[in-house]
């Protein structure tokens, strides 16, 4: 039995700013329809790993990247039309950042940018990237307000909403839940685990219960190297390969 390609695949990635690597030649394969777990402690490159995938990386002054990453067995950085990566790779910021526009807009803006003019075909996907973040039975008689003036909670779903108007078949959430209530993070987690059906999840996160509830695999980024990647509830049990691994899931340190 041929086993499926993997969704992202990064072999030998370094990174570096100036003289200082933050990347140290990393490698791991991300499946598809998985949700993947990265854990490690502040200052482990995490969110680094994440603009090197959709190249958002570029716009960093004296940032220099070598190995390879792919997406869809496409390599990332010998892609002509960047945009268009971007579109397959949604990416969800640690802070909502939503635009200062209505709810419908915030959600229409990628597909307009992209040609969509029927008022028809944006209703129906607004309606649909809502309905996934969660968020439309709580704005659906309030499209028309400011996006920015809903809570910090429903700004985050909204920030999902808007990440899911490109169609991404990948989406990364760089530690989603830091300034959201308890609440509202157990109901974007039920979102993802119904989203990992038709997409592929990267989920970085400093919260390790959180990676052990949602990730299928897991990878403990320390230092910039990845000290260990596996099931997660190999990782979190009682033997994970790396003792580093089990202090870091533990609380020993991190």
């Amino acid at each position: 039995m041929t086993t499926p390609a993997p969704a992202i695949d990064i072999q030998d990635l370094r990174l570096a700013y100036g003289r200082r690597e933050v990347l140290h030649g990393i490698s791991f394969q991300v499946p598809r329809h998985a949700i993947f777990g990265i854990i490690g402690p502040a200052q482990s490159g995490k969110t680094s790993l994440l603009r090197c995938l959709n190249r958002t990386i570029d716009f960093t002054a004296g940032a220099t990247t070598s190995g390879t990453v792919r997406v869809e067995g496409a390599d990332v950085r010998s892609m002509r039309n960047v945009y268009e990566l971007r579109r397959r790779i949604g990416m969800v910021a640690p802070l909502p950042v939503g635009l200062p526009l209505s709810v419908y807009d915030n959600v229409a803006f990628a597909p307009r940018a992209a040609g969509v003019r029927s008022k028809s075909e944006l209703d129906g996907l607004v309606e649909t990237c809502l309905r996934q973040a969660a968020l439309w039975d709580e704005v659906r008689d309030r499209l028309d307000s400011l996006g920015t003036r809903l809570s910090g909670g429903q700004q985050q779903r909204l920030t999902i909403a808007r990440a899911l108007s490109h169609r991404p078949e990948i989406l990364c959430l760089d530690e989603f839940s830091i300034a959201i209530d308890p609440v509202t993070t157990m109901r974007i987690e039920d979102v993802l685990k119904e989203l990992c059906r038709s997409m592929t999840i990267v989920l970085v996160t400093n919260l390790t219960q959180q990676a052990r509830r949602l990730a299928d695999r897991t990878m403990f980024l320390w230092n910039g190297e990845v000290v260990e990647t596996g099931p997660t509830e190999v990782l979190f049990g009682e033997s994970p390969r790396d003792p580093r691994t089990r202090d870091y899931v533990r609380g020993v340190f991190g």
